[in-house]
């Protein structure tokens, strides 16, 4: 399980990184991430991290898309994460 955790921290700190360098394009007038691609990984067990992401470098605070989203996310990871963690307690 703590493997898991950390893998899960990485992950959302790869997640953050990822939302301030769409930011620091967005400043340079870069390429920029998509918009879909950026939900997609706070989907994936990254909601955390993009919120810190988004806090931290103020990007995409003021989308609707994303203040209703990513906190969405975090509560269906967390229950996710809980029902699979349940499952394995009760197989193992």
């Amino acid at each position: 399980m703590k493997t898991y955790l950390i893998l899960l921290l990485i992950w959302n700190i790869i997640v953050m990184f990822t939302y301030g360098i769409d930011k620091l394009n967005a400043k340079r007038g870069k390429r920029r991430i998509r918009e879909a691609t950026l939900l997609l990984i706070a989907f994936l067990f990254g909601g955390i991290g993009a919120i810190f992401g988004m806090v931290l470098f103020n990007h995409k605070t003021s989308k609707i898309k994303f203040r209703i989203c990513v906190p969405i996310f975090v509560v269906l990871n967390a229950i996710l994460i809980f029902l699979i963690n349940s499952f394995f307690k009760l197989v193992w």
